[in-house]
């Protein structure tokens, strides 16, 4: 038996090297308004800039481009509600290599449009009927490619940690991290790299009201399965928390906190008017925590993950007004 963690500090900064070049260092933003809304100096790291729009290509690049040769000539394949899909998608193509995604049916179009676009081929499943990664798996072993998955993978976990490390190398030292839930696999990363650089700092998890699998589950030590979430944030409508990803927040994460549908609104209304950025409503839920003082006893200098801005203009401005 050994207690070496599944992913680590060192898988973090490998991964760092691994990406270089090929995923972008994505930008740190501030706002006066902003550290004035939440009382305190806000860090604001911008994944909605990271290519396919997303921190997803960090770990999906990273667990790509270690397969073998053989494998990556075959093809990957994926499940995803989106951002993971684009993500494989592109990094297929980065390698000369062909995709198949397996997305659900009421995916938002501009997501699945992305993906096409990217070159790879989209299959469609119910998410409310259907077990995704049963689907997922067998079609990868029918076709004979490599499944990369959205979370579920040391490589992937420790490629979506690389946006913490990042961050905490550009601000230094920060008191606590906010960070959106679906999976875990970004918190996992994220709070791999944020304990391993700062061991004192307070990592916080964001989920929508509607899908609180992984609240729920730490709260009871176990891993605890939800209806399907039915919620604008369909980038966390996650039903169960990952075995490894649960496995690493259970020891990492300090909190859990939830929003509502109006509360991620407002944050994605008061991201695009201050500081001009678009989120998906995914990526507006650690602001939306913020704003919405769902966080307790805010500290002086906190980091913000805005996990990903894909969204239509359309379905931002009807969500805006609604």
């Amino acid at each position: 038996m050994t207690n070496t963690p599944a992913v680590t500090l060192d898988d973090v900064r490998d991964a760092a090297v691994r990406i270089k070049g090929v995923a972008h260092r994505t930008p740190v933003l501030r706002s006066r308004t902003l550290d004035a809304l939440v009382g305190a100096e806000t860090f604001v790291k911008c994944e909605n800039f990271q290519r396919v729009g997303a921190f997803k290509f960090r770990g999906a690049y990273n667990a790509a481009s270690r397969l073998t040769p053989g494998q990556i000539a075959r093809g990957l394949a994926a499940y995803s509600s989106g951002n993971h899909a684009q993500a494989v998608a592109l990094a297929a193509r980065e390698l000369g290599t062909t995709a198949v995604i397996l997305m659900p049916e009421d995916t938002p179009r501009a997501k699945v449009e992305a993906t096409l676009g990217y070159g790879a081929e989209v299959v469609t499943y119910d998410r409310y009927t259907g077990d995704r990664v049963a689907i997922g798996e067998a079609l990868a072993a029918e076709r004979g490619l490599a499944l990369i998955p959205p979370y579920e993978h040391p490589h992937v976990i420790a490629g979506q940690g690389t946006a913490a490390l990042e961050l905490i190398e550009e601000v230094g030292e920060l008191d606590a991290l906010v960070v959106p839930v679906g999976g875990g696999g970004l918190i996992a990363g994220s709070a791999t790299a944020a304990k391993g650089l700062l061991p004192g700092i307070r990592v916080i998890g964001v989920e929508p009201e509607a899908g609180d699998d992984t609240k729920r589950s730490l709260r009871a030590s176990r891993r605890i399965s939800v209806p399907v979430p039915r919620t604008i944030a369909d980038g966390q409508a996650a039903d169960i928390p990952g075995e490894l990803t649960f496995s690493l927040n259970r020891k990492l994460v300090d909190e859990i906190v939830l929003v509502g549908e109006d509360e991620i609104r407002d944050a994605m209304r008061t991201a695009f008017e201050r500081m001009k950025i678009v989120t998906e409503p995914s990526g507006a839920t650690p602001l939306a925590a913020l704003l919405a003082g769902r966080v307790d006893a805010v500290p002086r200098r906190v980091g913000v993950i805005v996990s990903g801005g894909n969204i239509g203009a359309g379905r931002f401005a009807e969500l805006l007004a609604g």
